[in-house]
């Protein structure tokens, strides 16, 4: 859980500083949700090096590639079908004007 929720600061923290430059440009210079996805992206790859460069903790029975899926895989799925589902959804609502 911990994880998720650390990937949705990264994800708020791209999407509200792009906002910021483009309300300071005072246009839409650069699409939010990709910079946002994009923070979170880049942020999973540094996580998944050092989870995979790391020595597996003692006295636990988990491998490299169960750690990956738990900590990486599992909560940048979860933000890209959210951000998936939310830009479906608006776009359903501009074309039911």
């Amino acid at each position: 859980m911990g994880a998720l929720l650390f990937y949705t600061a990264v994800f708020f923290l791209g999407y509200f500083a792009i906002h910021g430059f483009n309300v300071i440009a005072r246009r839409i210079l650069i699409n939010r949700r990709i910079a946002g996805l994009g923070g979170v992206l880049v942020m999973a790859v540094f996580h998944g090096y050092k989870i995979i460069n790391s020595p597996p903790p003692t006295g636990q029975a988990i491998d490299a590639i169960y750690a990956l899926a738990y900590y990486v895989v599992f909560p940048v799925s979860v933000i890209v079908g959210v951000c998936i589902y939310m830009t479906w959804q608006e776009k359903r609502d501009c074309d039911s004007l």
